[in-house]
């Protein structure tokens, strides 16, 4: 599966123009440390009538964080592309941590999945965001395919599991 994922990878590489670098440069960095679906979570939580959204935001965000930053990224131990072949320039700092599960992906589908539950309207919005910061770790060269697809799936589970948690609560 590598090589499919690393030619992947390279047609991305294929596709680099200055003003397509900047923006994906500017996207990845809003999945930096799940920072914007913290604020957004955050902002949420100040709203009385969005005070639930925010919570299962936040709270999707820490059960992520455990899972698949601490637990499943350590334990799969898996090199990131950029590790694996040097000889791509990175338009972003290398990252230290490993590669499977994509953390910003993992981050974007929790908050956007955990807002589409409750806001349909700006679920998709987050959802658009979410995916365009996913495919940004491609294009930089710092993700597989597959580092992306976990994120995606492991994201969308935190934030059903948080969902279904917290509307059990609000009905007793």
């Amino acid at each position: 599966m590598p090589g499919i994922e690393f030619k992947f990878l390279y047609f991305l590489q294929s596709l680099h123009t200055p003003w397509l670098d900047a923006v994906m440069k500017t996207v990845t960095s809003l999945g930096d440390h799940g920072l914007i679906w913290i604020v957004i979570g955050i902002g949420l939580l100040c709203i009385k009538k969005t005070r639930v959204i925010g919570l299962c935001v936040l709270l999707s965000l820490a059960a992520g964080y455990v899972i698949g930053n601490i637990f499943l990224k350590n334990f799969i131990a898996r090199d990131r592309p950029i590790w694996l072949d040097d000889s791509i320039t990175l338009l972003i700092q290398n990252p230290e941590d490993y590669s499977f599960p994509s953390g910003h992906t993992l981050a974007s589908f929790e908050g956007a999945v955990s807002i589409w539950f409750y806001n349909r309207k700006w679920g998709a919005l987050a959802l658009v965001l979410a995916a365009l910061i996913a495919f940004s770790r491609m294009y930089l060269f710092v993700h597989f395919p597959t580092d992306i697809l976990g994120g995606l799936v492991l994201g969308t589970v935190i934030a059903f599991l948080v969902h279904q948690a917290a509307e059990s609560k609000r009905a007793v």
